[in-house]
């Protein structure tokens, strides 16, 4: 396993931190598989409470493809943030090359019933010392 850097992105009041992992025993580079985990953090820096309704991914790894990804919460929640609470998750992703990024944002739905959105900010899925193509 080895440790990446740190992305972070605040918008609408909600801070969004991931930090990639690139998980070596769960990886198979003869034939294309490589897995990376990343675990979020989301910190409610803003005064509303809101819960975190749906997540939409946009996957992209360097041999061109591109995946989008929707649903409900995130891994099976959805969370209520108060002011000053903070959500962590930790989830994966399996890319066709070593190096890759993914970006997005979370739907929010305050206590007025207003959705709005949490931008998750682009972070790279790189292989330790793999140079970039």
């Amino acid at each position: 396993m080895h440790q990446r850097a740190f992305f972070y992105k605040e918008t609408n009041g909600f801070r969004v931190t991931v930090h990639p992992t690139y998980l070596v025993a769960e990886s198979d580079q003869h034939i294309g598989r490589y897995v990376f985990s990343y675990t979020v953090r989301i910190e409610n820096c803003s005064r509303i409470i809101a819960q975190l309704r749906s997540r939409d991914w946009t996957i992209s790894d360097s041999v061109g493809e591109e995946y989008h990804v929707s649903g409900e919460g995130v891994v099976g929640q959805q969370p209520i943030l108060q002011p000053s609470d903070v959500h962590e998750y930790r989830s994966f992703c399996v890319l066709k090359s070593g190096h890759g990024s993914m970006g997005g944002y979370y739907t929010f739905t305050d206590s007025d019933n207003n959705d709005f959105e949490v931008l998750i900010p682009v972070f790279l899925l790189t292989i330790p010392d793999l140079p970039i193509q």
